[in-house]
């Protein structure tokens, strides 16, 4: 993130570009750096004169509380480190939490075009592994699950998980299908869609390689469709965990809208809970 190690450096030459390289090796614990570009030693007791010095250790240090730096730096980092970030501090969680911010690094390491489309959990932006993506396939007449993977060379087990089949008869009470992504460079200046797919019951950034969505197809996400498809899940959640909807909702947003994860964490609590004689 920056915040230590070797990329303090660079920082703080950015920052303050007419100081000589040499007044940047900064010993933290023993000395600050002022204005002058000179190493200051701490008072006695830890405590050094605040009034004309720079310090990352300094509450008052602009670098840490001036949203413009924040900004520039935040938009440099990786999804993981962002969400990080995030945890510091409300000021830092609000910087980071910028949604251009959060689409550019979500975008950054796959060179997406764009990303389309409102996540209902804050934490899809917490991670874009490749997994997170999958392509859209509008099911034809002749379409199999076995013909799918040799067309998008996936294995099948893949196409099943992701759409939560059982068997390949499932196939033909669909309208699409959720195909994994397997090729990165398929994303190369690549649409996503943010949607809440009914038959994965997870949100998922869509791919289109054909075209757009197609408004007729009632799997898609919208603003309606995927609060009723979020109530559903969690409805369906809340009977089988046997919880209130506020537990349900706590275990869904943990684990990013995937139940699969949310009864797996639910279920490490209870084992928990039973070890530690709590119930």
């Amino acid at each position: 993130m920056g915040c230590c190690g070797d990329e303090d450096d660079d920082i703080l030459k950015q920052l303050i570009p007419n100081l000589p390289d040499e007044t940047l090796d900064i010993q933290y614990s023993t000395g600050i750096l002022n204005l002058t570009g000179q190493l200051s030693e701490p008072m006695a007791g830890g405590e050094g004169t605040y009034d004309d010095v720079i310090s990352p250790m300094n509450s008052n240090f602009y670098a840490l509380i001036c949203r413009d730096i924040l900004r520039s730096i935040f938009e440099r980092l990786p999804i993981s480190d962002l969400a990080r970030a995030a945890c510091v501090c409300r000021l830092w969680n609000s910087v980071a939490s910028d949604r251009e911010i959060q689409t550019t690094a979500f975008k950054s390491p796959w060179k997406l075009k764009n990303v389309i489309g409102n996540p209902g959990s804050g934490s899809f932006w917490r991670d874009n592994s490749l997994g997170k993506f999958a392509i859209s396939h509008r099911l034809v007449r002749g379409d199999t699950v076995a013909s799918l993977a040799v067309k998008y060379s996936v294995q099948v087990t893949g196409i099943k998980r992701l759409n939560n089949m059982m068997s390949d008869h499932g196939i033909h009470s669909r309208e699409r299908l959720l195909i994994p992504v397997s090729k990165p460079e398929l994303l190369l200046n690549g649409t996503c869609y943010i949607e809440l797919d009914v038959y994965a019951k997870r949100e998922v950034a869509v791919l289109y390689l054909e075209g757009g969505p197609d408004g007729n197809l009632n799997c898609l996400n919208r603003t309606s469709s995927s609060t009723r498809g979020k109530r559903r899940i969690i409805d369906s959640m809340r009977r089988s965990m046997q919880v209130d909807d506020g537990t349900a909702e706590y275990y869904w947003s943990i684990s990013n809208g995937d139940p699969r994860a949310a009864f797996s964490e639910f279920s490490e609590d209870l084992r928990w809970e039973h070890q530690s004689r709590l119930l």
